[in-house]
């Protein structure tokens, strides 16, 4: 097939957290680019209600991604419907608001059960057939906030990002072979229920009033919306997976843009103002070094 017939050849998507936000737009996205879709969701009835007329090319699914027993079922119950899946999107995740000092450990530990763990049992549980398929393609929604960090209030959310980053740079590698293309999505923010009623705000500390406190009146209880179009990104993700290529990372959103950008600058800048130091550890290199000015 060449690379045209292939861009407009119907493709079978599986998307967890499908019920609302971007990944019900990028349900919708993927059925109006003619494609097949499975829907999966902690709580599908309304979702299949609302897919309902699609008939045989949706299939709608319970999934609770942090269960890989049930993990390994959606995707049996994917293949039992439609043969293949060309393109896993791995969307479930949410975050709670808390200062690491006064967070409740049970929480932090169950948001990370989903947004990494759930990621990894339901990758791990697409992977056979992808690789037998010799094609297929991963969308791991993570977030900008993945890539540069330091988000007061979300540090289970946002860590689990950068481990979501990491174990796909690694399967990317372990899986170049077979055909398998690895895309972690990075927005900003989006007019999601994210910040809504998915989110639980714990008691802030009058200590960090102004870091976690400040972080969560700018995102939580502004006025101003969120500046991303969910329907839009969902129409880039879609058009960006029929290309012949992916990029490994798919920035989202002009903030997301912004951060990005500065956050690699200030890398670069950092790694080569210390570069001489950082050399001077192995044992072929001049020691010491004067370290750089304070």
């Amino acid at each position: 097939m060449s690379e045209t017939e292939e861009a407009h050849a119907a493709r079978v998507w599986f998307v967890t957290g499908s019920s609302r936000g971007l990944g019900r737009a990028l349900v919708t996205a993927a059925l109006a680019a003619g494609d097949l879709v499975v829907a999966t969701a902690r709580r599908p009835d309304a979702l299949a209600k609302e897919l309902g007329s699609h008939g045989d090319r949706a299939l709608v699914l319970p999934l609770d991604v942090t269960d890989a027993d049930a993990a390994r079922k959606a995707v049996d119950a994917a293949l039992d419907r439609f043969g293949r899946i060309d393109v896993l999107v791995n969307n479930a995740g949410y975050a709670n608001v808390a200062p690491v000092e006064t967070a409740d450990d049970d929480d932090f530990r169950a948001q990370f059960e989903t947004n990494f763990w759930g990621v990894y049992h339901v990758t791990k549980a697409a992977l056979p057939t992808m690789r037998r398929q010799g094609s297929g393609t991963v969308v791991q929604f993570s977030s900008v906030g993945g890539r540069v960090g330091g988000s007061p209030g979300i540090a289970s959310y946002q860590a689990a990002k950068f481990a979501v980053d990491g174990f796909t740079r690694s399967l990317a590698a372990e899986t170049a072979p077979f055909g398998v293309r690895f895309m972690v999505v990075e927005p900003s923010g989006f007019a999601t229920d994210w910040a809504g009623s998915s989110m639980t705000v714990h008691a802030i500390p009058e200590a960090y009033d102004e870091t976690v406190g400040a972080m969560n009146r700018r995102v939580r209880q502004s006025a101003v919306g969120a500046a991303g179009d969910p329907e839009r990104a969902a129409d880039i993700v879609v058009r960006t997976v029929r290309r012949g290529e992916v990029p490994s990372h798919l920035l989202l959103g002009v903030n997301a843009v912004t951060m990005a950008l500065e956050y690699s600058r200030g890398q670069v800048a950092e790694a080569s103002a210390w570069e001489a130091v950082s050399r001077s550890a192995d044992f072929a290199e001049p020691f010491p070094v004067e370290l750089p000015p304070a």
